[in-house]
């Protein structure tokens, strides 16, 4: 009855659009300092305003705004990123298995800043490399794919999936080779994802990029029903289905670079949060979309909050995308028993 009520009058819509704002005002207020909801919302206010708060302790204040503020806000942004291009990549392969992370950006994200780590110090460098290399990786299989005439999805999908195994082998070697003191433990604390040393000066990037990726895919989203039914439905609709994947390919990595690069690999979220969205509002991209990107920003928002929160040290994302993720998307592949 509850559910007929909530279609009936939008109101599942709404809240999923709100959902991420809800999680983000709980998300500052959480942690090891205690800071009441009245208190951040004055916080944050004051500081538009340019005001201090006698009242507040200073402590609070710049835990909010140096620490937690841009934490939070790279959360949100990567878990959107993940979500639109996770929903873009599912339909473009017409494959419910495919994610972010299918053609190597992840892998060749991974080596690079592995790389800048063993041979470099700077954490806008460890970025950088991390950046560059998961274009490279998704180039190296596009041009790859680009030698077979036959079957273009499928070539560029293998593709994918070697480049991805190349990088994961150049890594494991560079792993070898670290200093077991030193540059190993950074290399593994990188590869298993984390937000914890997110300033200010890695959201201008991540922000730009993924704000205009999204309005990208917003405004393409009736090009990605149609590429859903095939590339004779789209040819027979007046569509070029292989000009406009390539696109969105594009658009899609520089996406999932700019976030994983400022994130670490960061794995199941581009595949859970589109499987989820399905369930709660159909595959009709025109609400799919927007609901991908608020889940997958409210949910990454959850998993940072859990890693920081749960035990005295931080839990890697990486771990617990992997350990809540497999659990949530066999739920929803017993719901959704119509298929994707």
């Amino acid at each position: 009855m509850l559910n007929k009520i909530f279609e009936r009058k939008g109101w599942k819509l709404t809240f999923i659009l709100l959902l991420p704002l809800i999680i983000f005002i709980i998300s500052i207020m959480l942690g090891r300092y205690n800071i009441g909801p009245f208190d951040v919302i004055r916080i944050l206010f004051s500081t538009g305003l340019g005001e201090g708060l006698p009242d507040i302790p200073n402590i609070a204040q710049q835990l909010i705004l140096r620490i937690r503020l841009p934490r939070i806000l790279a959360a949100l942004l990567v878990g959107a990123s993940f979500g639109a291009t996770g929903t873009a990549f599912q339909a473009i392969f017409k494959n419910p298995l495919v994610d972010s992370n299918i053609l190597g950006v992840t892998s060749g994200a991974g080596f690079g800043a592995s790389l800048a780590i063993l041979l470099l110090s700077e954490q806008w460098q460890i970025q950088v490399s991390a950046f560059i290399f998961g274009l490279l990786a998704v180039f190296l299989a596009f041009l790859g794919s680009r030698l077979y005439k036959s079957t273009p999805i499928l070539v560029l999908t293998l593709m994918g999936i070697l480049i991805g195994s190349l990088f994961s082998s150049l890594t494991a070697l560079l792993k070898y080779v670290a200093d077991p003191l030193d540059a190993l433990p950074a290399i593994t604390f990188w590869l298993l994802g984390s937000l914890t040393g997110i300033t200010w000066d890695n959201i201008g990037v991540l922000g730009v990029v993924t704000i205009i990726g999204v309005i990208f895919f917003m405004m393409i989203r009736w090009r990605l029903n149609i590429l859903s039914l095939g590339d004779s439905e789209a040819k027979t609709l007046g569509i070029n289905p292989t000009s406009n994947k390539v696109i969105i390919i594009i658009a899609a990595t520089l996406m999932t670079a700019a976030a994983v690069s400022v994130s670490g690999v960061i794995g199941w979220v581009g595949l859970v949060i589109p499987h989820a969205g399905r369930l709660l509002v159909g595959p009709n991209h025109k609400s799919l979309l927007p609901v991908s990107v608020c889940l997958g920003a409210a949910y990454m928002m959850i998993i940072d909050d859990i890693a920081r929160t749960l035990l005295p040290g931080e839990i890697p994302l990486g771990v617990l995308t992997g350990l809540i993720g497999v659990p949530i998307l066999i739920i929803l592949m017993r719901r959704n028993r119509t298929g994707w």
